[in-house]
């Protein structure tokens, strides 16, 4: 009798939560600032050189941030401080509050780390302990104060919102509040006219994502408009499966939504359903669908354990690899000996 586990390994843009490498979710984002100093742009501080920085204007609470596009789970933070011979440009740095939240705003957001001291020129590194969010902040509060960050690294992997990799689709759309506007990662409140998806007024409205693999969904969270028409989510089934039968919108219901106040975010237990694809659907003539996110957390049932990931790709590439890899697969069964 012999073991055959067969292997089957995808090779992924960027490393996730399965990844065996850690990455700078940061590179080369999109980064502001509250005012720039001469050329000293926001975006030096993610470029990946330790030596070109980003600076404000000496003002009260200068801020810096940088949308990381999809939410993360942030192990750590780590920033540069700029070199310089004299003390006082080196301790500016001091007292620096690091956010990471799904809030552009500067001060909503969780805070990471509070910085005490950075010698010039060094780079330090702050736990967040997981904190998810699409955006890192780093701002100083008071009078008179100068902002300059010679690089911002961060480091974790995508959070546990599966939606956010997925893909959106939607029965209609009305303006340019497209279906993928609900898995952005951002839940809306503060751009609702360019944060949120929404169908026409029509007959069984329905929105739909495709989680690109099979999940064991453990609750699914919706967030609601917040300006007019909250009691448009009244009546909302969340389904959940495997079928595009019908565009999906006959796999199992997870859930029927009551009400949703305006503005609020709501979760929904779905007691471990498994299923590629999340329909949310109102039955009825006349209805219209707006959702400002969508967020799906669970149990991806494609991935293995990491510690049998790591074992399985030393074992079948002599070594870590250099790029992302992710098992999609492995079956072991028992085959008689010829």
């Amino acid at each position: 009798v012999k073991r055959v586990c067969f292997v089957y390994v995808h090779i992924l843009p960027k490393c996730s939560i399965t990844g065996l490498l850690p990455e700078n979710a940061a590179f080369q984002h999109t980064a502001t600032q509250s005012s720039m100093y001469g050329t000293w742009y926001s975006e030096n501080a993610v470029d990946g050189v330790r030596d070109s920085c980003s600076h404000t204007n000496t003002q009260t609470d200068p801020w810096w941030r940088v949308d990381l596009m999809k939410v993360y789970r942030v192990n750590r933070v780590a920033i540069t401080n700029r070199q310089s011979s004299y003390s006082e440009i080196a301790s500016r740095i001091n007292g620096a509050v690091i956010r990471v939240g799904n809030i552009p705003d500067i001060y909503s957001n969780p805070i990471c780390a509070v910085v005490s001291t950075i010698p010039s020129g060094a780079t330090a590194s702050f736990s967040c302990g997981g904190i998810e969010g699409r955006y890192v902040t780093v701002h100083i509060p008071g009078n008179g104060k100068v902002l300059t960050l010679c690089e911002v690294e961060v480091y974790g992997y995508l959070g546990g919102n599966w939606a956010v990799d997925g893909a959106a689709t939607q029965s209609s759309t009305f303006g340019n509040w497209f279906s993928e506007k609900a898995i952005d990662g951002n839940r809306g409140l503060l751009q609702l006219y360019t944060g949120c998806s929404s169908t026409l007024n029509e007959t069984n409205p329905w929105w739909r994502v495709d989680l690109r693999y099979i999940y064991r969904v453990s609750e699914v969270v919706v967030t609601n408009r917040k300006d007019c028409c909250a009691e448009q989510i009244n009546g909302v089934e969340i389904r959940i499966g495997n079928s595009l039968e019908s565009n999906g919108n006959n796999n199992p219901i997870c859930a029927v939504i009551p009400a949703i106040p305006a503005g609020e975010s709501y979760s929904y237990s779905c007691a471990g359903m498994d299923g590629r694809y999340v329909n949310l659907i109102i039955p009825g003539d006349m209805k219209m669908l707006t959702l400002c996110e969508v967020e799906v957390y669970g149990e991806d049932l494609s991935v293995l354990p990491y510690s049998l990931l790591s074992s399985l790709l030393m074992l079948f590439s002599g070594g870590i690899c250099s790029s992302c890899k992710r098992i999609h697969k492995c079956d072991t069964t028992l085959v008689s000996n010829p």
